[in-house]
């Protein structure tokens, strides 16, 4: 009991609120868009049609050549993003190994909150922990699309489809259900890069850091189900004009 009073006495209670608010409101919201993608009208569902449309026209081509490059191409944004992140990690670590010259630039902002040094290095530790979860992220999703580019390699020919009575459907299923796991890692990773933007904010307030976080996910939210590429998406194909 002594250790667990030693450790809420380590931040103010509007300071515990905020980290709860803030991974409170990340787990909620990824729990519910991931529920939500298994319906139409979310984002993910409308590209996931897509990418299994995309996987069953590949068994009737005879080349596959595009179907590769696009692949190749999809995979080069987790790519840099995971680039991207290390460099950003290696930054929050040198300002971590830095933390009083750090704390005295962050104090010199306007609105910035007056804290300790142990209080700013818990700031960086988790803003590092977001991008670490991030990278991890990103290099997953750059492993699953190496492994649809397989399947796409492995797929059997147009004239074996027919031959041997294969199933285009269930090809296409498994290709494209592969496919937006990929999509799906990834928008994990960008997700808490939209996400450390909010935790940026935990340097000026709490209450900024939970109106950051509230913020957020309200534009996470926009994105992902009131979108106007979602409404393309979810609109009618062109038909043919007579």
């Amino acid at each position: 009991m002594k250790a667990l009073l030693t450790v809420l006495n380590f931040l103010p209670a509007i300071d515990w609120l905020a980290l709860l608010v803030f991974f409170g409101g990340w787990l909620g919201y990824a729990a519910f868009a991931k529920r939500q993608s298994q319906f139409e009208g979310t984002l993910l569902a409308a590209t996931n049609r897509e990418r299994r449309r995309w996987m069953l026209q590949t068994t009737y081509r005879e080349v596959r050549v595009i179907d590769g490059v696009v692949v190749q191409n999809l995979s080069t944004s987790p790519s840099f993003f995971a680039s991207t992140t290390i460099l950003i990690i290696g930054g929050l670590l040198a300002s971590l190994g830095a933390s009083e010259k750090a704390t005295e630039l962050v104090h010199e902002l306007p609105f910035a909150a007056r804290t300790t040094n142990l209080v700013f290095d818990l700031k960086l530790v988790l803003l590092i922990g977001i991008f670490v979860y991030a990278f991890f992220r990103f290099t997953w999703s750059m492993r699953q699309y190496t492994f649809g580019a397989l399947l796409v390699a492995a797929a059997p020919s147009s004239e074996a489809f027919i031959e041997q009575k294969l199933s285009r459907e269930d090809f296409a299923n498994r290709a494209g259900r592969l496919m937006g796991m990929a999509a799906e890692t990834f928008n994990d990773g960008l997700r808490a890069y939209y996400l450390a933007f909010a935790a940026i904010a935990w340097f000026f307030s709490p209450w900024a850091f939970m109106a950051a976080t509230l913020g957020v996910l309200f534009v996470l939210y926009q994105r992902e189900f009131r979108s106007d590429v979602l409404a393309v998406l979810q609109s009618d194909e062109p038909r043919s004009q007579k």
